[in-house]
């Protein structure tokens, strides 16, 4: 009797890699943008339960944090949950896309296969909600590359001198702003990152380099990044008035 072939043995299982390992220069303040709080919880910690409300749909999460990272054990100090699949990698790189590559490596050796999803989601995209995580996920689970949330630009668009005049009005009808989660195969965006290096700073674009076209899912305005001094308010809003529905 013949083996089945391994793709008829053992379906694709998903897995979250979550970078955690930036400065968040632009964000002010002191320490680490996604260890400050808002809504009386760490940025990460909103991050995390967005994911964790999805527990039953994920072999493995990943948060891959800097090897010197000296406050992430009393920021969440109930993570990792090993039983639930959770790991605390401290393997962040020196750029966005080397510590992606980091996190990618660990899941091969801790036995992820190369047809296995990989979801990437941003630590300070604290805002991010299950619903959006289930939407790329069923969008992308038969899609030949793989894709990511991303939101349609609504603004104009404009391309600035050195002097920082306009240089252009640039069409709008078909640009996007990518967001995260950005979901591909473990062996491909794998692949990907090592031929693009650090010349990347999303996933979707080393996916690019390969000549593939990831799907475009849409998201939501809300689930920006936390990047500038600003944005704490304007997240803690948005945090605040999903409580106030929950609990009427």
């Amino acid at each position: 009797m013949h083996a089945a072939p391994s793709s008829e043995r053992r379906a694709p299982r998903h897995h979250v890699l979550i970078p955690c390992a930036g400065v968040g220069a632009r964000a002010g303040g002191a320490g680490p943008k996604q260890y400050r709080s808002i809504a009386g919880l760490p940025v990460v910690a909103h991050t995390l339960a967005a994911f964790r409300a999805l527990r039953g749909r994920f072999s493995t999460l990943t948060l891959i944090v800097s090897a010197d990272d000296d406050r992430v054990g009393a920021v969440l100090p109930d993570f990792p949950v090993l039983a639930q699949g959770e790991h605390l990698l401290r393997r962040g790189g020196a750029s966005r896309a080397a510590t992606v590559h980091n996190g990618l490596v660990d899941l091969r050796a801790r036995g992820a296969h190369a047809e296995d999803w990989v979801l990437v989601h941003d630590a300070a995209r604290c805002l991010v909600t299950p619903a959006q995580i289930d939407a790329l996920m069923v969008a992308c689970q038969d899609d030949g590359v793989g894709g990511l949330l991303a939101q349609r630009l609504a603004d104009t668009l404009k391309s600035s001198t050195p002097e920082g005049r306009v240089s252009a009005t640039l069409a709008r009808a078909d640009k996007w702003l990518a967001q995260t989660p950005q979901m591909f195969r473990v062996g491909m965006l794998l692949d990907a990152l090592e031929r693009a290096g650090d010349t990347v700073t999303d996933e979707a674009s080393a996916i690019e380099h390969l000549g593939l076209s990831p799907l475009l899912v849409a998201g939501s305005a809300q689930n920006f990044k936390v990047t500038y001094p600003e944005d704490f308010s304007l997240a803690e809003a948005v945090l605040l008035a999903r409580r106030a529905r929950i609990a009427l």
